[in-house]
């Protein structure tokens, strides 16, 4: 269809196979709710949009769609051109049963002659008579949310909650069934955004998430044809902010400052002969939106340099937690001390000391915390501040650095809580002069 509409072959990608996997499941039905979360200009709303209705309206001709973003216009636009589509030569080839209804002439609506219906709107409109979804078993249309959130609004607190407002008392009532799909597809623009909601529980169900970073693990480009590394290098020096959440999907709160990223040398490799312990920040529940759990591994160097060579982290329940601890101790090995941070009051203490028994054979002690986290975390900050913290380069680097740079505003901070713990813990079991290695 792209070739057919615009004259020349689309520049084919990975993404756009595990777009469309997505979108299929939603047809076939294995999907209900599905979140897309992809940088800008990438051709989402041409694939998830456009295409979607267009390809699942030939299959199913009788469905009934209703479409929005953030503005009516462009939403407009959007079922303008999947009914281009509907009327192209090609796709007649492929689907020669669907015929549109002659009357169908307003931009923002159409109609096939089997019933089927395609309705856009903005995320401010109401939507009065439409729904989405046949009132029967089996595929029968969608709603489609195609950036709900404007870019220059979204850092605002009302505005956000407008969008979810809407999405509550407008979009959920259009469902002509309860399982009608509904698919959210969106570049990440703030932490509570749409997508930050709904995935923290917001609606209450489960949704399938597909994310897609304009960096993928090994630092590379997701899409170099179109995103060159060193265009995505310089948009990420440009604003740090905007990149984290319109183009790694991973949205960060401005602010921060504490630790700068630039701080910390990544290595391939720990020095030989570090003083190893691992610092630990316990989460105090087990919810899907609770605090994580994590462990880092922290050393000193002969030279004595900070090293941070492995974070571990889980959400989940006591049991879990309780796992995780005992396995990373067992892999660190009896040479590495372990510290706990102990809760007042008795079950606290009950806690610690049954995690203590359960790792009888490893050096690990508990204790409570003491002062805020700001101050526990000054040591630590001024060790980074003059390039004494080195990271060993593994899979945890992103999560911890993303994490660090944002302390203390950011949503999470039990990486930083696990580090300074291993800080102190490794002070205090060296003997480290923090003067000598300033």
């Amino acid at each position: 269809m792209f070739k057919a509409r615009k004259g020349s072959d689309i520049i084919r990608n990975g993404h756009q196979d595990q777009i469309c996997d997505a979108l299929e499941r939603v047809v076939l039905g294995d999907t209900k709710r599905l979140i897309i979360n992809i940088p800008p200009r990438s051709g989402k709303t041409e694939i998830a949009v456009k295409n979607f209705m267009a390809w699942s309206g030939g299959l199913f001709p009788d469905s009934e769609f209703i479409h929005a973003s953030y503005s009516k216009r462009l939403a407009t636009s959007n079922t303008y051109e999947a009914r281009a589509i509907m009327q192209s030569e090609a796709y007649r080839e492929i689907f020669p049963w669907v015929e549109l209804q002659g009357d169908s002439k307003a931009k923002d609506e159409f109609r096939t002659t089997a019933g089927g219906i395609f309705y856009a709107t903005g995320a401010d409109g109401t939507i009065t008579g439409y729904g989405a979804g046949k009132m029967r078993d089996g595929f029968g249309g969608a709603i489609l949310i195609d950036d709900a959130h404007k870019a220059g609004e979204a850092t605002s607190e009302v505005q956000r909650r407008n969008v979810i407002d809407w999405f509550q008392m407008t979009m959920e009532s259009r469902k002509n069934r309860p399982d009608t799909p509904i698919v959210v597809i969106m570049q990440r623009l703030h932490e509570e955004d749409l997508t930050g909601w709904l995935l923290a529980g917001g609606n209450g169900e489960e949704w399938e998430h597909l994310k897609i970073p304009a960096l993928k693990g090994d630092g590379s480009s997701f899409w170099p044809e179109q995103f060159p590394k060193e265009m995505l290098d310089r948009q990420e020096a440009a604003s740090r902010y905007v990149f984290a959440g319109q183009y790694m999907q991973d949205p960060v709160p401005r602010g921060g400052g504490m630790f700068q990223r630039d701080w910390f040398e990544i290595i391939p490799a720990a020095p030989a002969g570090c003083t190893w312990v691992r610092g630990w920040d316990l989460a105090a529940s087990d919810g899907a939106d609770s605090a994580w759990t994590a462990g880092v591994l922290m050393g000193r160097a002969p030279g004595g340099e900070i090293v941070i060579s492995d974070v571990v982290r889980i959400q989940g329940s006591p049991a879990k937690v309780e796992r995780l601890i005992v396995n990373t101790a067992s892999q660190d090995g009896v040479h590495v001390k372990g510290s706990i941070p102990q809760d007042p009051g008795q079950a606290g203490k009950a806690q610690v000391q049954y995690l203590i028994k359960q790792l009888q054979g490893y050096s690990y002690t508990a204790s409570p915390e003491s002062g805020d986290k700001e101050t526990r975390a000054e040591p630590l900050a001024a060790q980074a501040e003059v390039g004494n913290v080195k990271l060993v380069k593994g899979d945890w680097n992103k999560a911890f650095i993303d994490e660090i740079t944002t302390f203390p505003v950011g949503k999470w901070k039990d990486q930083v809580d696990a580090a300074t713990r291993a800080f102190s813990f490794l002070v205090g079991t060296s003997n480290y002069d923090l003067r000598g290695a300033l």
